[in-house]
C-alpha cells in the first residue's frame, strides 16, 4: 500500500479543532489522513495520535508535532480527516481543505474546504458539500455553515436525497437541531429525471415558496404550494403537508374522496387519519352529498400483545332515515393453546350499504363469537352465529341463529395398524322465528391405510362411520316441509371402501406418459328415504349437490351429514397425463359412478339419482407459459347431452393477454330441496361467456372485459381498466357496467379513477 506524508500544520489544526468542539478530550483527537482516492469520498477512520502541549508556539501558524500513537477510541465525539490543515492562533480559525473528512453524532460532513471560527464555534464548509444524516437522508451544498455538532446552521444550493426515492432542491435551507429544515424556495418531488435532458421538469413535483421538514414529527410542511405535472400548474395550495418519506404512519388529512352517484347525486368526503400511538389508529370521512346524506364513517384498528381489534362504522341519513352499519373482528390468545374471538356484522338495510359504498358487504351478513383451541393433530371450537338477511327476497325471520354450535376434530397415527384415524364430533342448536328448529348430536369415525403392492399397484383401505341423532320443533315449516310438526329421529351409516389406483408411465424422451386406472368399490347399508313428506331426518347442511370428477370418489357426496349416500355402489376412472420435457402437461379424467339399486335421496338432475351416472370429467392442457386451458363437465350418460360445463383459458404473455370462459349447468339441486316447484326462470340453465383482453406496455397497462347470457342473449357485465406505473406515479382507472337486476336495483355504471404520488398520497373520483 502507497503512503503519502501530510503536512505538519495539518496535524495542528485538527488537534486544535477538536480541542475547540470538546476541550475535555483532547488527548484523544484523530489527525493523520488516509490515502485520497479521486472521485471517492466516502469517509474513513484517520491514524492515531496525541497532540502534546509543547508542540504548540507560541504564536503564529503550528510547527510540525511530535506524534504517540494511542488506540482509536470508537466512542469519541468526532473525526477529522483532510490533505492538508492551516491554524492561526492569532484569528483562531482553522483550515482544513483537500478531501476533507469530519463526522460526528453518526452524521458525516464532506467538503473540498472546511474552516472553523473557535470564537463563533462555526464551521464553514464549502465546494462539493455532502452531509450524511443518520437514517439515510443525505444534504448537498454548494455553501454550508454549521455549529452544534452538525445540528444547527444554514445551508445555500441545497439538495437532499431522501429515503423511498424522496428528492428535494431549495435555494436556502437552516438546520435547527438537526431535526428542523426551514426551506425557501423548493422543489420536492419522487420521480427520476429525464436521462437525456436532466433540466426537463419531473412527471409530477411540488414547488412551494416556503417549507418545513419536520423530521422529529415527520411532517412536510409547504406553505404557498403548486403541484405540477410535466411542469405545468394543475393545482395550487395555500398550505399543504404530507408525511416525511420515512414515516409509514402520519397524522393527518388524506385525499379527499370524491365522485357522483344516482343515490347519492354529487359527493365529497374529507377523511383524517390519526395515528394514535404505535399500536392504534382512528380513521374519520365526513361525507355529504347532494342527494344523501350526510353521513360519517370511523374505522378504528388496535394491536394487542395477545391479538387485534378492528372497528368499522358509520351512521348517515339514507333517504330521509336514520342508517348506519357495523363491522367487528376481533382476535385474542388465551395461551399456547386456547383463543377467543368475535366477528360482529350489522347494518341498517341493504339499500344503505350499497348507497354509500361500504366495503365487504354481502347479502346476509353473519355475526360469531367464538372459543378455539388447537392440539397436536386436535381441534376444537364453541361459537354461536347470527345472521341478517338484507334482501327483499330474503325473509329475517326464517334466517336461523345457531345458538350454540360446538365441533371437536382429531386425527392421529395408528402405529399398531398402520394408518390413521379421524374423529369428528359436532353439536348444534339452530333457531328459526319462522321455519324449523333443530338440535343434533354428529359423531364420525373412520380408518383409512394405504399401502403399495408389488406391481406399483396402490390400494387404500377405508372404514368410516356417520351417526347424527336429531329433534326438531315446526318440522313441517321451511325448509323441511314435512308432515309433522315435531320429530326426533336418527341416523347412522357405517362404510367400507377399498380404492385402487394403478399408474403406468413410461418415459418419451426428457418427458414421461402417465396412464392410471381408478376404481372403488363402497359397501354400506341402503339409506334413508329422504324424500319431502317421508323423511323425519331434519336438513339443515345438505340442500345443494354438486356432482363433478372433483367428488367422483368422494364417500358422501352431500356437502354435510343431514343427508347420507348409502348402498352398494362402484366408481371407476380413467387418468391420463402428458408431461412435456419443456415442462408443459396434458391431464384428463374421465369416470362415472354405479349403483345397485336407485338412491332415492338423490334427486333428479343430480346425475346421480339412476344407477348409472352422468359421466363427469376434465382437461387441463398447458403446453407452455403463453398458453392454459381447464375444462371441467359432466354429461347425461344416455343422451350425452350436456348437463355441466365450465371452461377457462388463457393465451398470450405481457404484450397481449386473451381470457375466455364458458359456463353452463342444468339447473341448480338446491331448488329441488327449497321448494316442490321452483320458479321457472331459476331452473332454467345458467349459460354464459366470458371474455377479457389485457396488455401490459412498458408502464401502462389495459383491460378489458365482458360477460353476456348466451340464452337470452343480453350482457351481464362489461368493464374497462387503464395503469401506468412508475417509480413515483401511479394512475388506475376504471369503468363498469352492470346489467343484471339486485334487489331493486335495475343494473349500475361505475367510473371510478385513483392517482397516487408516491409518498404524498392518493386523489380519486368515483362515479356509480
Amino acid at each position: 500500500m502507497s503512503t503519502r506524508s501530510t503536512p505538519p500544520a495539518a496535524w495542528l489544526a485538527i488537534a486544535v479543532l477538536l480541542a475547540a468542539l470538546s476541550p475535555s478530550r483532547l488527548a484523544h483527537g484523530q489527525g493523520a489522513p488516509a490515502p485520497a482516492t479521486p472521485g471517492v469520498r466516502a469517509p474513513s477512520f484517520a491514524t492515531p495520535g496525541v497532540v502534546p502541549p509543547s508542540s504548540v508556539p507560541a504564536g503564529g501558524k503550528t510547527a510540525p508535532p511530535s506524534l504517540v500513537t494511542a488506540p482509536v477510541d470508537r466512542d469519541q465525539p468526532a473525526f477529522y480527516q483532510a490533505d492538508q490543515g492551516e491554524y492561526d492562533r492569532v484569528s483562531g480559525i482553522v483550515t482544513l481543505s483537500g478531501h476533507v473528512e469530519f463526522w460526528q453524532n453518526d452524521r458525516v460532513l464532506l467538503a473540498d474546504r472546511v474552516t472553523y471560527d473557535r470564537t463563533s464555534n462555526v464551521a464553514a464548509a464549502s465546494g462539493h458539500v455532502v452531509l450524511m444524516e443518520p437514517g439515510g437522508q443525505t444534504l448537498f451544498s454548494d455553501y454550508a455553515e454549521l455549529s452544534g455538532g452538525l445540528k444547527d446552521g444554514v445551508m445555500a444550493g441545497m439538495r437532499a436525497l431522501l429515503p423511498e426515492g424522496g428528492r428535494m432542491v431549495a435555494n436556502g435551507a437552516r438546520r435547527t437541531d438537526a431535526n428542523i429544515n426551514e426551506l425557501s424556495r423548493v422543489v420536492y418531488s419522487t420521480c427520476d429525471l429525464c436521462a437525456d435532458d436532466p433540466t426537463q421538469a419531473p412527471l409530477w413535483q411540488i414547488r412551494a415558496t416556503e417549507a418545513v421538514q419536520d423530521r422529529d414529527n415527520k411532517r412536510m410542511e409547504y406553505r404557498d404550494a403548486v403541484v405540477d405535472f410535466f411542469g405545468v400548474p394543475i393545482a395550487w395550495f395555500p398550505y399543504l403537508t404530507h408525511p416525511d418519506p420515512t414515516e409509514r404512519r402520519a397524522s393527518g388529512l388524506l385525499a379527499p374522496t370524491i365522485g357522483y352517484s344516482k343515490h347519492l347525486g354529487a359527493y365529497v368526503g374529507l377523511p383524517y387519519y390519526w395515528a394514535i400511538d404505535a399500536q392504534s389508529d382512528l380513521q374519520v370521512e365526513p361525507l355529504v352529498g347532494s342527494n344523501n346524506g350526510p353521513a360519517v364513517d370511523l374505522a378504528y384498528r388496535r394491536r394487542f400483545n395477545s391479538g387485534f381489534l378492528s372497528i368499522d362504522t358509520s351512521l348517515a341519513n339514507d333517504r330521509s332515515d336514520l342508517g348506519g352499519h357495523l363491522f367487528a373482528k376481533g382476535q385474542f390468545s388465551i395461551d399456547d393453546v386456547w383463543r377467543w374471538g368475535f366477528d360482529i356484522n350489522r347494518a341498517s338495510s341493504s339499500t344503505y350499504l350499497r348507497d354509500f359504498k361500504v366495503h365487504n358487504w354481502s347479502d346476509i351478513l353473519t355475526s360469531s363469537v367464538y372459543l378455539e383451541g388447537f392440539g397436536q393433530g386436535a381441534y376444537t371450537r364453541l361459537d354461536a352465529r347470527a345472521y341478517q338477511g338484507l334482501t327483499g327476497s330474503t325473509t329475517s325471520s326464517e334466517i336461523p341463529s345457531v345458538l350454540p354450535r360446538y365441533t371437536y376434530s382429531l386425527m392421529t397415527p395408528v402405529p399398531t395398524l398402520g394408518g390413521r384415524v379421524a374423529v369428528d364430533f359436532d353439536a348444534f342448536n339452530v333457531l328459526r322465528t319462522v321455519g324449523t328448529n333443530t338440535q343434533r348430536v354428529h359423531l364420525s369415525a373412520g380408518w383409512d391405510r394405504p399401502f403399495i403392492g408389488a406391481a406399483g399397484d396402490v390400494w387404500k383401505t377405508t372404514l368410516h362411520v356417520d351417526s347424527a341423532v336429531y329433534q326438531a320443533q315446526r318440522f313441517d315449516d321451511q325448509p323441511n316441509y314435512g308432515l309433522r310438526s315435531n320429530v326426533s329421529a336418527g341416523q347412522a351409516m357405517p362404510t367400507a371402501a377399498v380404492e385402487l389406483r394403478w399408474p403406468l408411465t413410461r418415459a418419451v424422451g426428457d418427458g414421461y406418459q402417465l396412464l392410471e386406472p381408478i376404481a372403488q368399490v363402497i359397501a354400506a347399508p341402503r339409506g334413508s328415504a329422504y324424500a319431502r313428506g317421508v323423511t323425519l331426518i331434519p336438513n339443515e347442511d345438505s340442500l345443494d349437490l354438486d356432482f363433478t370428477d372433483a367428488t367422483l370418489f368422494a364417500l358422501n357426496r352431500y356437502p354435510g351429514v343431514d343427508r347420507l349416500e348409502g348402498g352398494m355402489r362402484a366408481n371407476l376412472a380413467l387418468h391420463g397425463a402428458w408431461h412435456f420435457p419443456t415442462a408443459g402437461v396434458v391431464d384428463a379424467q374421465i369416470g362415472q359412478a354405479y349403483r345397485a339399486v336407485p338412491d332415492p335421496g338423490l334427486g333428479q338432475g343430480s346425475g346421480l339419482a339412476n344407477t348409472v351416472s352422468d359421466v363427469v370429467g376434465h382437461v387441463s392442457y398447458t403446453p407452455n407459459a403463453f398458453f392454459d386451458l381447464t375444462t371441467r363437465e359432466r354429461f347425461d350418460h344416455r343422451s350425452g347431452q350436456i348437463r355441466f360445463a365450465d371452461a377457462i383459458a388463457s393465451t398470450g404473455g405481457d404484450p397481449l393477454r386473451v381470457n375466455a370462459g364458458y359456463i353452463y349447468t342444468f339447473n341448480n339441486p338446491y331448488l329441488l330441496y327449497d321448494s316442490a316447484t321452483p320458479p321457472p326462470a331459476l331452473a332454467s340453465p345458467r349459460n354464459e361467456v366470458s371474455l377479457g383482453v389485457s396488455t401490459k406496455q412498458a408502464r401502462w397497462q389495459f383491460s378489458a372485459n365482458a360477460r353476456q347470457d348466451v340464452r337470452t342473449r343480453q350482457m351481464v357485465a362489461v368493464g374497462l381498466g387503464a395503469a401506468y406505473e412508475d417509480e413515483c406515479f401511479t394512475f388506475d382507472a376504471t369503468a363498469f357496467r352492470r346489467y343484471t337486476s339486485i334487489n331493486g336495483d335495475h343494473g349500475a355504471t361505475t367510473i371510478l379513477f385513483q392517482v397516487t404520488l408516491k409518498t404524498v398520497g392518493e386523489f380519486g373520483f368515483n362515479a356509480h
